[in-house]
């Protein structure tokens, strides 16, 4: 399994980058979405919890392909290429040594079998939520509310979380005797190794009840549609993406919750244009207009403006209204509005139109 190649980046591609591919694919393919598809977006996941952590992506571009088997529960298969290292710790610590991976070599085993101070404990955070909305251009000029109707993993309210049925006792897990981990001691050529992994029965909670929640069947999670007003600030680019700490599906037995992120989208506007934080749109004046000078209405966002057309106004010219323009982000002022002049040449002229056009061709400039 290529991680790079599921997440469609370069092997040198940046933390941004992986970050950025892996929101676009994950939106894509969650399976909450219509055509989404579970196992590809299980994939996409797993690729970026690696590459997106420094130390498993070493990891990674270190062992390829035998990453998966050695962080798998099912033993070492896959590293067969470390025979040389006389089948004990130390020869596997003088390979980091050698490699110049002389600092923190324990960490980077205990990820890779599994074992050393990991406890385990921790239950499951949930899942990220990828979501869209469409606002319009003044909307994205002034700021604007959408609500988001979403059907996702909360909290249960008849057990708060915990799993256990209104009531029930709670007592110390028999599985794992409370420590919210299970051990497992394999034997291979590197030596004997503790493999510690999260206690089933309990989750990693150490407690367990004597009845389940029937409302949740003990997991502290159902399914519900709920509603998020997501505020959306004034200056939002479009395909810009807010994050909602804690919006996302629930955790697994009161686990901190996942994030929800809104990717916003504008609806492009039938006169105005956006070029950094200034507005961009055009009118019309007439030929007498742009050489006699006059005064115009100008729409901006909200109201609608006079503007003074000098005289000898050629078409093209632009004109800037300052400060109704787009707010910045920072929330420090607005850019400007550009007003471009477009002179509207009459193609169908009177007789006494063209003469008069024609005297004044023969005065000059």
């Amino acid at each position: 399994m290529d991680y790079y190649k599921i997440l469609g980046v370069d092997r040198n591609a940046s933390d941004d980058e992986i970050k950025k591919a892996f929101r676009k694919l994950a939106h894509k393919y969650h399976p909450d979405k219509e055509g989404g598809d579970e196992k590809k977006f299980k994939e996409i996941n797993q690729a970026y919890q690696v590459l997106s952590d420094k130390t498993k992506r070493q990891q990674y571009d270190q062992f390829g392909q035998t990453f998966d088997q050695a962080g798998a529960e099912q033993g070492f298969g896959g590293f067969s290429g470390f025979q040389g290292f006389g089948g004990n710790q130390e020869g596997f610590e003088e390979f980091f040594t050698q490699s110049g991976r002389t600092s923190g070599w324990e960490d980077i085993f205990s990820d890779i079998f599994g074992g050393g101070s990991r406890t385990g404990t921790r239950q499951k955070s949930g899942r990220d939520i990828q979501a869209d909305v469409e606002i319009s251009f003044e909307e994205m000029a002034k700021g604007t509310r959408r609500e988001l109707k979403l059907y996702k993993s909360v909290v249960c309210p008849a057990c708060n979380g915990s799993g256990g049925e209104p009531g029930s006792k709670e007592e110390t897990c028999p599985e794992c005797k409370g420590t919210g981990q299970i051990k497992k001691t394999t034997r291979s050529f590197f030596g004997t190794f503790t493999q510690v992994s999260v206690c089933p029965a309990c989750r990693g909670k150490g407690k367990t009840f004597s009845q389940k929640c029937r409302r949740c069947g003990g997991d502290g999670r159902i399914k519900e549609y709920q509603t998020i007003e997501v505020e959306i600030p004034a200056g939002i680019q479009n395909g810009q993406t807010i994050s909602l700490r804690g919006q996302g599906e629930a955790g697994e037995l009161g686990a901190p919750a996942g994030d929800l992120y809104v990717t916003v989208h504008i609806k492009p506007h039938n006169k105005f244009a956006r070029e950094n934080d200034n507005i961009v749109s055009s009118e019309e004046i007439t030929f007498s207009q742009a050489a006699l000078g006059d005064k115009i209405e100008v729409e901006t966002i909200g109201e609608k403006l006079k503007m003074k057309i000098p005289p000898g106004t050629q078409s093209g010219e632009v004109f800037r209204i300052k400060g109704r323009g787009i707010p910045h982000l920072d929330g420090r002022g607005k850019g400007d509005h550009l007003v471009k002049i477009i002179v509207k040449i009459p193609k169908h002229l009177s007789r006494k139109q063209k003469k008069l056009i024609k005297e004044l061709g023969e005065m000059g400039d």
